[in-house]
């Protein structure tokens, strides 16, 4: 057997798992949920699902890893069909490469977005904001006035709406600036080169470059947004934008009527999503990237470390940014209704308009964007993996071969988002809203259930430095499936009675081609997979993965 790559040192692990779970839920999704749920009230769902499922599942995709990685299998398929002798085994395992790599198609789009938008900040192409505002107007006047021109601006630089190239708002196809597609291709070809140098001399070493500077770049626009001020009549301070985060509000209004936060099942659904969303969990990916760990290398404390990473970013820095810059500018209530509005609304359009009304703002909204740039960067690298380690570990493809192979079918899947209206929305409700929760419960079943969870226990225990308290051990086995049944329920609820496909930039009729288009083409995408899952176990390599299940047996 080929020796696989592996991790040159722990704190390039660390660091790239930091990159793989840090993105832009970090800095824009998670203070948008915070202040839509109850601020502070919010925390308490949050914080439970960490406890009972995140860190239950972080370690578990760990273990899993590992255990795939030293048998030879750095994808979920191989590491299904190891643990599990049964023939669907490998066939559940597709979800660790569908997941990922649909991300990895409208992802990479959205991250061209930032480095766009960082670049027309640097050169003063964005909007403006008049720099006399009519104190007299209400906040509400005052925000329509001051983010119409930069959410036109963004639907025009993506091809939206009824400006974008004298198109229709209800035409099929979209047509994004220019510089916006060619963006798209720098971004591919970064990718390219980082994912073609391998493990240890291509993603570790962008981790340890992209994540320092990642932090570096949070906490400098922490210091300057909580140094605003009141920034413009009517609206108020950043410590009132913090104080509106994190103060409990024990009752919000949902459907037009009044509901406790505790008892919102909605809260709770947004609460776990936040979860899987900040931790990538259930991807496919943080298997992936333990699968290069030695048969001894720490995965309880290394884990932990990426994950309080991951929180820091998120519930210290991503909370002290956007919702403290706006309020500072529009005020509570109008920064109530930029968060409900959407993560693209509060990052693309809230965020430029404040900064281009301060001094020095194009180099502060500059900063801003290569920050979403960068977390940007680090998880597309990371979604692109796991499909790499499948054509390398069971088709014995050497890595720029299969570089080649992964970055033609990204191409095409990435030109349906970005020229069908509506596909990346789709594409984001089935592998990043309904498919991370459906592969967490199949990983939990199979591990904990079918595998032995004491066997499992034991084997996330080798070298540990850090040994876990048994009680996580139990919400592994019992809790957690309980929650992932309950989460998936409830997305399947709510898709039923009519909860759209979509968190983009306008509505989508359910009905629409672009829908269909989008469907059609995760259909085929999945047939492909399906179809190189029966060819690598039951071609040439089939006796060989055969003998090595009987052993891990």
């Amino acid at each position: 057997m080929t020796q696989r790559e592996r991790w040159a040192s722990r704190i390039g692990l660390v660091l790239a798992m930091a990159g793989n779970a840090v993105g832009l839920g970090n800095f824009l999704r998670f203070p948008g949920q915070v202040a839509s749920n109850g601020g502070g009230a919010f925390m308490i769902p949050y914080f439970v699902c960490f406890l009972l499922m995140g860190i239950p599942l972080m370690w578990l995709e760990w273990g899993m890893g590992r255990y795939g990685g030293i048998r030879g299998h750095g994808s979920t398929p191989g590491m299904f069909h190891v643990m599990w002798r049964s023939p669907i085994a490998k066939y559940l395992g597709v979800l660790g490469l569908f997941i990922p790599s649909v991300i990895l198609f409208y992802y990479s789009y959205i991250a061209s977005w930032t480095l766009g938008f960082a670049l027309l900040s640097a050169l003063g192409q964005m909007p403006e904001v008049p720099q006399q505002l009519d104190a007299s107007r209400s906040p509400a006047e005052i925000k329509q006035e001051v983010l119409q021109p930069f959410d036109s601006f963004l639907k025009d630089y993506v091809g939206e709406g009824s400006q974008s190239s004298g198109r229709s708002a209800g035409s099929l196809l979209l047509k994004p600036r220019v510089f916006a597609y060619i963006l798209f291709w720098v971004v591919v070809a970064l990718n390219y080169w980082v994912l073609a140098r391998g493990v240890a001399r291509g993603i570790e070493l962008l981790a340890k470059v992209a994540m320092p500077l990642l932090f570096v770049l949070a906490i400098v626009l922490v210091i300057r947004v909580l140094t605003l001020g009141q920034v413009v009549p009517g609206g108020q301070t950043p410590v009132d934008g913090l104080n509106f985060i994190w103060e409990p509000q024990w009752f919000i209004e949902r459907g037009g009527r009044e509901v406790f936060v505790l008892l919102d099942p909605q809260t709770w659904l947004a609460a776990a999503g936040q979860i899987f969303f900040t931790l990538s969990l259930g991807m496919g990916a943080i298997q992936c990237y333990a699968s290069y760990l030695r048969e001894d290398d720490d995965v309880m404390l290394t884990g932990l470390s990426t994950t309080s990473a991951n929180e820091f970013c998120e519930v210290v820095l991503g909370s002290s940014i956007a919702i403290p810059a706006a309020v500072a500018f529009f005020g509570i209530m109008a920064t109530r209704d930029i968060a409900e509005a959407g993560t693209f609304y509060l990052g693309f359009t809230s965020m430029p308009a404040i900064f281009s009304y301060i001094h020095y703002g194009q180099f502060m909204a500059a900063l801003w964007f290569l920050l979403l740039f960068f977390a940007a960067f680090t998880s597309t690298v990371a979604m692109a993996q796991p499909f790499l380690a499948f054509l390398q570990d069971e088709f014995r493809i050497p890595r720029q071969n299969a570089v080649g192979i992964l970055v033609a079918l990204w191409v095409i899947g990435s030109h349906v988002c970005i020229f069908v209206r509506h596909a990346w929305q789709v594409m984001d409700y089935w592998s990043g809203t309904l498919g991370p929760p459906l592969m967490a419960l199949v990983e939990v079943i199979l591990v904990m259930w079918i595998f032995g969870g004491q066997r499992m226990w034991e084997e996330m225990h080798k070298g540990a430095e850090l040994r876990a308290p048994r009680f996580f051990y139990y919400a592994s086995r019992y809790v957690t499936p309980v929650i992932l049944i309950a989460i998936f329920a409830g997305l399947v609820y709510q898709k039923i009675t009519g909860t759209n496909e979509q968190t983009g930039l306008e509505g989508m009729p359910a009905g629409s081609i672009g829908v269909w288009i989008a469907r059609g083409t995760l259909l085929a995408f999945a047939i492909l997979l399906l179809w190189l899952i029966y060819r690598a176990f039951n071609g040439t390599h089939g006796d060989e993965r055969q003998s090595g299940a009987a052993e891990a047996k």
